[in-house]
């Protein structure tokens, strides 16, 4: 019979394990698990922008979900199992001890928000980012972001833990090391925890963690030294050897094979981030663009070494060797918030209603409740239905996309979303219109931005939920860029590409791409631009542009 891979795919909310035939890619069976605890907003607090999750999340998604997909194969498909691939978001790091165990499951440090994952979007570190760009341009020596865009994150390694070993004194001298959620959860399966010998993604690496060859691996003691006397020591404490993520992570062990129903010994491969697989699911090669559309976006790209050189690529979030494709150099890039824009807008607009019904004769919990989920349901598919009729080029309205802070060109997380040109005949569809355009322009932003580096874009893939499931927002996307964007065909993507990835760490192909060749899903929806709107746009795209730079230093300092 024919052998199965399982692709787990880290999401924000939820972990969603995809059981992949080894053979063709054909999805046979998929599981959704949501995280029980970050459902309920436990340690979580928006204002902050503090965004924490439990590994016990993670470790309770992850054993539901595979069962949960092989239970829908009937018995004895888990011993067809020969690889498992994981992807997560990133960076998403974790104080942990000195076997490897986060400190939240630990005892003492069950409840404490800085003992557990900081998840990508946490945007509690940046002072710390800001401290790490000022020493880095001034300390005398090489400026460790240069292959990171030249502008470090505070969604990033160093920004997040050094953050951390400010704030909790606790942590700070529980901690030995830290490690990304991509690299715990395959050392977790093979019993391989231990920080020193764990194998350590290059992907969350070189994109995050300004590890490079040049200076052989992470930024020298020296310079950390410099940023805070924390973090003196802490190189030593976690590693300077990467492995690109077709290499095997280790066996699953007898524990974890009983758990979820598999063989001992199944190759784990070594793990990545979810849009860096995402890419690889959907077909990546050389001068394609890969969109992977979500709460927020991932812009990935691949190039041949020679096409790049010791040239780096300002205002992206990294170029890596081996971090996407192994033999190619991985280029990322991204913004911090896409459909979350739209979902913001929703529950604005869903504000007023729940708080007069909340309060209504008549109106209970359950019939609350309904009425609430039919609103989150609809609203955002009947705005953009009104919003297809509004004429770009008739509305005042331009909005500026930084709502959670700005990505690329340039991160800069201390920037804030805008809306101007509002009048009393202002609607909510022309609102929602002028958010989708913003964050359509922000995709622009990224591809002009590439194009300036001298980084060839031939075509555009999208993936994800809203490349899937929102046909406004990609045509719009299509006329804003001004190219046509193929969609891949597998809602699931991302746990596609880390089935490949383990495909190879089994050895059932040889490489990635011979992977890509054989399990591919190929693509079943084109948005072609249409040229009218393209050229209504590109002077809209102008004014959004212009609007940034004017007010860029007062939404930063607000």
């Amino acid at each position: 019979m024919d052998r199965l891979i399982i692709g787990m795919d880290f999401g924000t909310d939820s972990v969603r394990s995809v059981v992949i035939n080894a053979e063709n890619g054909k999805e046979e069976a998929n599981e959704v698990a949501l995280y029980k605890r970050w459902a309920a907003g436990t340690y979580c607090d928006p204002g902050k922008n503090r965004f924490r999750q439990h590994p016990l999340d993670y470790i309770e998604g992850m054993e539901a979900s595979v069962k949960g997909a092989l239970a829908k194969l009937g018995k004895g498909a888990g011993k067809r199992v020969v690889g498992i691939g994981i992807d997560t978001t990133g960076s998403t790091p974790c104080a942990v001890d000195r076997d490897g165990t986060p400190l939240a499951l630990t005892k003492g440090f069950e409840e404490n928000p800085n003992a557990m994952f900081v998840l990508w979007k946490d945007h509690t570190a940046v002072r710390e980012a800001q401290l790490i760009n000022r020493v880095a341009r001034s300390w005398g020596g090489t400026d460790f972001t240069k292959y990171e865009g030249g502008v470090y994150s505070s969604e990033w390694f160093w920004s997040k833990i050094l953050h951390v070993l400010r704030s909790d004194a606790k942590v700070r001298r529980a901690a030995f090391s830290w490690v990304e959620h991509c690299d715990w959860m395959p050392a977790l399966l093979t019993g391989t925890t231990e920080p020193l010998s764990m194998k350590r993604s290059r992907c969350a690496a070189g994109h995050k963690a300004m590890w490079h060859a040049e200076w052989d691996g992470l930024p020298p003691e020296r310079f950390l030294a410099k940023l805070d006397p924390l973090l003196k020591g802490q190189r030593a404490r976690l590693y300077s050897e990467t492995h690109t993520s077709d290499r095997s992570a280790g066996g699953l062990t007898d524990r974890w094979a009983k758990r979820l129903g598999l063989t001992p010994g199944v190759a784990v491969a070594v793990g990545g981030f979810d849009a860096h697989m995402g890419g690889v699911g959907g077909g990546i090669s050389r001068q394609t663009l890969v969109k992977i559309m979500g709460t927020s976006t991932c812009d990935i790209l691949v190039s041949p070494p020679g096409a790049v050189g010791r040239r780096t690529v300002a205002g992206i979030c990294g170029q890596v060797d081996g971090s996407i494709v192994p033999g190619m150099i991985g280029l990322e890039a991204g913004q911090s918030a896409f459909g979350d824009v739209y979902a913001w807008f929703r529950d604005l607009l869903s504000w007023p209603l729940e708080e007069v019904m909340r309060g209504a004769r008549g109106s209970g919990g359950a019939a609350l409740a309904k009425v609430r989920a039919e609103i989150e349901e609809k609203m955002l598919d009947r705005l953009a239905e009104e919003a297809a009729k509004v004429d770009p080029s008739e509305s005042t309205v331009i909005a500026l996309d930084w709502l959670n802070g700005r990505r690329t060109p340039f991160a800069d997380q201390t920037l804030k979303g805008a809306i101007v040109g509002l009048t009393l005949g202002t609607t909510a569809p022309k609102i929602f219109r002028a958010l989708v355009e913003a964050t359509a322009f922000g995709s622009r932003a990224i591809v002009d931005q590439f194009r300036k580096e001298r980084v060839k874009i031939g075509s555009v893939i999208a993936l994800g939920g809203i490349a899937r499931r929102s046909p406004f927002v990609m045509q719009l996307t299509a006329d804003i860029l001004g190219m046509p964007i193929r969609v891949v065909a597998s809602e699931q993507a991302c746990a596609l590409g880390a089935g490949m990835f383990a495909a190879v760490a089994a050895g059932v192909y040889p490489s990635i791409p011979e992977a890509q060749a054989k399990m591919g899903s190929g693509f079943d929806m084109t948005f072609k631009p249409d040229r009218k709107r393209a050229k209504i746009y590109d002077a809209l795209y102008r004014k959004y542009r212009a609007l940034g730079e004017s007010l860029e230093g007062f939404l930063r300092a607000l």
